[in-house]
This record gives C-alpha cells, structure tokens and sequence, in this order.
C-alpha cells in the first residue's frame, strides 16, 4: 500500500473528530497538516506551532533535510524505533516512507491522535485484541524472535497485532493488557544486568525524591525479568493528549532558529503555559528539576526528547500542559559525564553545579534549588540498600556501583555544599546625608 495523503482524527472525546488532511512533503522525508474547518471552528491548536489558521504547516526544511519528521505533534503520533522495526518485520511495506510508518503504527499510538484512509470515517489500521499477561512468555518469545530475524508464523504475527508502538525508544517491547487496563512491557534484551528489574527499582527510588513516576511493575518470565509499565496516556479508558518535550520545545522555539533541547527549556515551557490550578505550573517546573537531578545522580544519561512528555490536560482551555509521569528511568552505567538533555549553562554535562547555573528558570531561587539537590542526595545514598532490598543481585550491585558510586557522580553527593548558595544578606540602605542625628 502507497499512501501520500492520509487524515489525522483526535480520539481524546467519546467519538472521534476529524482534524485535518496529512501530505507526504519534502521528497518524501516530511509530512504536512491541514487543518479541516470544522476543526478549525470547534478545534484546539495541537501544538504551539499549529494554531488554528487555514493553512499547510509543514515540517521546517533544516530538518526534514536531515531526518524524516512530521509536522509539530503529529511527528508523537509515529513509531518508535522498535515499532518501526516491527513494522519492516511483520507488515513488511513496499515502501516505508514517513506516511506509512504513521499508518501502519496502528490504534493504539502515543497520546489520543489517530490516522486514518478516509476524511469521513475514522478507518485506522485495525490490530487484534492486546495480549493479556497470561500471554507475557509468548510475547516474548516472539519479541525474541524479531531480534534475531527469525521467521514468524501466523499465529506469533497476530499476538503482535494489537500491540501498538507507543512512545519509548528502540528495546524490545509491547502493549499488553492488566487488569483491564494498557501496559507498556519492556523484555530484558541481553543487557549485562537485570535491566527490567533495575528500571523497575530506580523508579521506586525516584518516587521516594518526591518525583512522580509511572506504576512499574516486574514480569517474572522463564529465562528473564520483563519490567511493565502502565500507560500514563490512558484514563479510564480514555486517550489524553500528550506530546513529547522535543515537540513541546521545537513548537516553542521561533522560526529559523534551532532548537536548544533541554530540562531549562522544558522548564519554561510548563511555568508560561502549564496549568493555572493553584500552583501546578511552578509545582511540575520544580519536580523536573528534581527529576534532572536524580538523572545526573543515577547515571541515567539516556534522557533525551522522546523520554520526557507532557500531557495536555485540558485541550479545550488553550492547551494547558502537565509534566507527565517520569518513565524509562534507570542508570546506563556509561560514565559518559553528560546527558541526552542540557542542564544548565554547561550544556549536557552530568554536574549539579551546572545543574544550578541556570535555577531560575525552573522558579527556583539557588538556595531553594540547593536545597533540592540535598532531598535527592539523600534519597540517592540509599541506593544500594533499596535497590538490594527489591532483589537485585550482588553482581548488579556491583557493576552498578562502579558508576553510582565512582569518583565522578560519589564526589559530587559528598562535597556538594548547599550553604554557598544561601542568599546573601540584604545589603543596608544607604544614609541620607541630610537625615539629622
């Protein structure tokens, strides 16, 4: 199946609504909006950089030219690595162009868009039923054998079916249902720890530096853990809105200027056009600069755009948006010194003190911010007992600790010195020459 024109639907109400017409641009390396009018009359901008105007928004060509992406949030609507892969594997398409990826990711994308053959009709690709957890040890045999190209027989081809892609990176994984309700399942993928433990464990840790993370749970299978994750994107059965932080950024970023992705950004973004409900805006700015923190502090340096998200909560009221639940969180063990996302004045590099250099712009004052870094410390120095506690073996342990516990990221919990970043003392007015004695 060729498809250059396909059309976008919003699935976050009862019914679905038609949003707009797609087209393949850019040679083939981008995909375009088009707003229909009744969106346009009853509709909401899906990102800052979609307002609703008649007209084809399309991707900026500097970077388009450089990698396949669709306009604004519509580019959170396609398939994550994995999910291509499984895309090339089972449906194997004559061509695999950008509008066939967002085709044949299925029903159950990222977030609450959906794409359809028809303007009239919401006619997405249909998958199966999602897999139950009875099914996890199938599942992964069959994720199993797509890594290692190993043929697929109808049956194993269709337990894949309703699986979906939804946001994460290029390991292994599926949706699956739990108790009536989506999951995301991530398969150990011959890491050299127990890796879907380790993601599991970190993100109980996290929870403990005042940080909201997505419920975990740990998937005993025969040869392997597999750690599942509960959709943050799905209430009660219904799709929210969300759309990655490299979109929230980009969308926010003027025209013809390239982007700084990063956790100061981010921040900026959640304090102008968060919430309004009491403090929500300067509470998530302030938890993600938590959630920086914890990652400098656990060597997760695997934060990058696709591993943050937020949710827009309320289309209707200007989009407002909400941090969504931390996720994908546990150390790379790289030592790399840097993350995926800036942290400061410093760029990436993996230091509180450039952690620091630029508080302000998560409302933090520096002795506010510092005193955030020590409520993480604390909860970082316990790791080793918390992560032995959930049973974790002393060989992970130890591996884990040649970074948690290196010169690099030990020095930085120990000689972190909160009190430099005290506020000075006011500095006393000046006497008039004139007031008598």
């Amino acid at each position: 199946m060729r498809l250059d024109d396909l059309y976008l639907w919003y699935l976050g109400d009862p019914a679905p609504r038609y949003v707009g017409a797609l087209k393949l641009v850019a040679a083939g390396k981008g995909v375009s909006l088009r707003y229909a009018p009744n969106w346009l009359a009853h509709g909401f901008a899906l990102s800052e950089d979609l307002p609703l105007v008649d007209n084809e928004f399309a991707p900026p060509r500097r970077l388009s030219a450089n990698a396949p992406r669709a306009v604004g949030a519509v580019d959170d609507a396609r398939p994550d690595r994995w999910g291509e892969k499984v895309i090339r594997f089972i449906d194997k398409p004559k061509r695999l162009s950008l509008m066939e990826l967002l085709y044949y990711a299925g029903d159950d994308r990222f977030g609450a868009l959906g794409v359809s053959t028809s303007p009239t009709d919401y006619l997405p690709r249909k998958g199966g039923p999602l897999p139950r957890l009875t099914q996890a040890q199938e599942l992964s045999e069959v994720v199993a054998k797509i890594e290692a190209g190993d043929a697929l027989t109808t049956l194993e081809a269709k337990i894949l079916e309703g699986g979906g892609s939804p946001l994460g990176g290029a390991k292994p994984k599926a949706l699956i249902e739990i108790d009536g309700e989506q999951w995301v399942i991530k398969f150990f993928n011959n890491e050299y720890i127990d890796a879907p433990l380790i993601e599991h464990v970190t993100m109980t840790l996290a929870a403990q530096a005042d940080i909201n993370v997505a419920q975990t749970q740990v998937i005993h299978l025969t040869a392997a853990n597999a750690v599942a994750i509960r959709r943050f994107d799905r209430v009660d059965g219904r799709r929210i809105h969300s759309i990655s932080a490299g979109t929230a950024i980009r969308a926010a970023t003027p025209a013809g200027s390239e982007p700084e992705i990063g956790y100061p950004q981010l921040a900026r973004i959640l304090r102008r056009i968060g919430v309004s409900q009491g403090d929500a805006r300067l509470a998530d700015a302030q938890e993600l600069f938590r959630r920086m923190v914890f990652n400098i502090l656990v060597d997760n340096t695997n934060d990058h755009e696709k591993n943050h998200a937020l949710l827009v909560v309320d289309p209707a009221a200007n989009g407002r948006l909400r941090l969504a639940p931390a996720y994908d969180v546990l150390p790379t063990n790289s030592g790399l010194g840097f993350q995926e996302f800036i942290c400061g004045a410093d760029g990436p590099s993996s230091t509180l003190a450039n952690a620091m250099s630029q508080c302000d712009a998560f409302g933090l004052q520096p002795a506010q911010a510092a005193a955030q870094i020590v409520q993480v410390i604390k909860v970082v120095n316990t790791w080793r007992a918390h992560f032995e506690s959930h049973g974790v073996s002393k060989s992970d342990l130890a591996s884990l600790a040649e970074r948690l516990d290196g010169e690099e990221l030990l020095s930085q919990r120990q000689t972190f010195d909160a009190g430099q970043y005290q506020v000075a003392p006011a500095k006393r007015k000046p006497t008039s020459p004139f007031r008598r004695a």
